[in-house]
């Protein structure tokens, strides 16, 4: 009953949203093209309360090849031609979390709307496409928010940026696994507490190339906007694995970023391999000592706690393994496995100064940026059966990733309030109005 009383009230407010077709203007004005009233059209809509017809009036371009517009729907922010734009972030929303055939039975049981998959995705796209742009400033915007707080915060440290990126492969329609790439820059306050988090999130593709571009454009828009608040440069920390992508953005993007701080000189980014990755291969060396004993795990934990806290540690794990490696015999496999991972604690022992990031409060894990791995693309990308193609894939981490950043709604808003409006060819005077978000 609340239903159809709500949608018989928003069938009749938005039926008498505009006049009689003859009594509306014969030209508009619309994304710099010149359009002529034709005729009076019907349009099935899905609102919050149901399916409901609106009469509107389309207009036809002077321009040829250009598509018609109505007028009416562009005022009300309707979304893809079919959903008012309340309904469209709901769908927006479900989609980041659900799969199609959940969204349309959610939309059937909560709205009383039924549609196809192919709507649904056309959907879902148009919104995407609607807060790309104000996704990235509210992003900046979350960033500069959270590092004021942290600012604000007490202890003896500088605010810190953290950034980490890493790779997780997802099922690609008649490609199998590729690696996708998701990308994250936390704030920690003073005292070490991380206070929020910004994801980023991109399809696989050669090279990395897009994130590379996204997380290259928000850290310096956010730096930027922070010299310019006169604050003071925050502490830039830089955690991942010691994989060949997140090594490359190290030493291509970050060691290369303008100091705004300091006129002439670089940013300095503070790299450190992350903690449980290396304790990873401390335990394959562990095992390629001594095997399946109980020396195995004694020495393990106790190289862990050098590693650590140790001012060095790194130096006097490797010296300890050199020892007992001198002193036993292991098989050709054992042999094999342990040259790898010494050479891997070696090679990256100048990133691995554990003691000295915790004494001053700074995070050695990039654990936020693993469990990104996971939210963003494994629990919405990789439930049993599902496999992708990459443009339809990067809807919904796009969709996602700012769910999780937690500024969706003002996204929304800023792609709502920014939409282009038509305007009467005969006063183009007027200011363009703020669409009204119907139900």
């Amino acid at each position: 009953m609340l239903r159809d009383t709500g949608r018989d009230v928003v069938a009749h407010a938005l039926n008498h949203a505009e006049p009689p077709a003859e009594e509306c203007p014969p030209r508009v004005r619309f994304n710099d093209e010149t359009y002529r009233r034709r005729f009076q059209s019907p349009n099935t809509l899905g609102t919050l309360f149901g399916s409901i017809e609106v009469r509107r009036c389309v207009y036809e371009c002077l321009e040829p090849g250009e598509r018609c517009i109505a007028p009416l729907e562009l005022r009300l922010g309707v979304v893809a031609g079919l959903a008012t734009p309340a309904l469209a972030e709901r769908i927006g929303r479900w989609s980041a979390e659900h799969n199609q055939q959940e969204v349309l039975a959610l939309l059937q049981t909560e709205h009383g709307v039924s549609w196809s998959v192919k709507s649904l995705r056309k959907i879902a796209e148009a919104v995407r496409d609607g807060v790309a742009k104000p996704g990235e400033q509210a992003r900046q915007d979350r960033l500069i928010e959270l590092l004021t707080a942290a600012a604000d915060s007490p202890g003896k440290h500088r605010p810190t940026l953290a950034v980490g990126r890493d790779g997780v492969m997802v099922p690609i329609r008649g490609q199998g696994y590729q690696e996708a790439a998701t990308g994250t820059v936390s704030v920690h306050d003073r005292r070490g507490k991380r206070l929020g988090t910004v994801y980023l999130g991109q399809m696989p593709e050669s090279g990395q190339r897009r994130l590379t571009k996204q997380m290259t454009g928000l850290l310096t828009a956010v730096i930027a906007s922070w010299h310019a608040l006169g604050q003071s440069c925050p502490r830039l920390a830089y955690l991942t694995d010691g994989g060949s992508h997140p090594r490359q953005f190290f030493h291509r993007v970050l060691k290369r970023m303008v100091d705004p701080w300091r006129p002439g000189q670089r940013l300095a980014w503070a790299w450190t391999l992350d903690f449980f990755h290396a304790c990873e291969h401390l335990w394959k060396v562990a095992e390629s000592l001594f095997g399946e004993s109980p020396a195995t795990g004694a020495w393990y934990r106790r190289m862990r706690h050098w590693l650590r806290d140790r001012k060095g540690g790194v130096g006097d794990v490797l010296r300890s393994a050199t020892q007992h490696a001198n002193r036993r015999k292991m098989s050709a496999c054992r042999q094999k496995v342990f040259e790898a991972a010494y050479r891997y604690l070696r090679r990256h022992g100048r990133w691995m100064d554990y003691a000295a990031r915790r004494k001053v409060r700074l995070p050695i894990g990039s654990g936020v940026t693993e469990a990104a791995c996971k939210t963003v693309f494994a629990q919405r990308l990789k439930r049993s059966g599902m496999t992708w193609g990459i443009a339809g894939g990067q809807v919904i981490v796009d969709l996602r990733v700012l769910v999780l950043s937690d500024v969706w709604e003002r996204s929304y808003k800023a792609y709502l309030a920014g939409r282009p409006l038509p305007k009467e060819v005969s006063d183009l005077s007027q200011q363009p109005e703020t669409p009204r978000i119907a139900a």
